[in-house]
């Protein structure tokens, strides 16, 4: 069954992040801002989107945007999110073919986007990686437990 999020997930998403979770409908807005940064920014999670059948029998009906002052980042088809209060973020993750795309979203209003992320460079040993693709293997490898009874 593909991934869906449920009100847990939102009240669990909303107390990593320390803020209150606004509702219309499906969509849930999560507006951040961290004062000493200045940094702000909003996540929406839309729940259940309205896909056209020959899609909605792939791929996850959600949509997690992101709404920065000088950027705008969106995950599709998210299947799953690992929230932690110990790093203070929540990573919401889309696999698909065995590539993952990961949306990194900070309590102190920052965000990092990793697309198209081969899943083979989780099982590699980090330090034959080149440095600027640890970053995303390592974050992203934080993940894989979600799909562990996936098979």
């Amino acid at each position: 069954m593909a991934f869906a999020f449920s009100d847990a997930d939102v009240e669990r998403i909303a107390s990593v992040l320390g803020v209150t979770p606004k509702r219309d409908g499906s969509l849930v807005r999560f507006e951040l801002h961290d004062a000493p940064s200045g940094r702000r920014l909003t996540l929406e999670i839309q729940m259940a989107l309205a896909l056209p059948p020959e899609l909605s029998s792939t791929q996850p009906a959600n949509l997690v945007s992101v709404y920065a002052p000088s950027s705008f980042l969106q995950l599709q088809g998210c299947t799953g999110f690992l929230a932690s209060k110990e790093l203070g973020e929540v990573i919401f993750v889309a696999k698909h073919g065995g590539r993952t795309n990961g949306l990194v979203v900070e309590r102190e209003a920052g965000c990092s986007l990793y697309a198209n992320v081969d899943d083979r460079l989780f099982s590699t040993d980090f330090t034959r990686l080149p440095p600027e693709m640890i970053m995303s293997s390592v974050a992203l490898s934080m993940t894989e437990s979600l799909f562990d009874d996936l098979g």
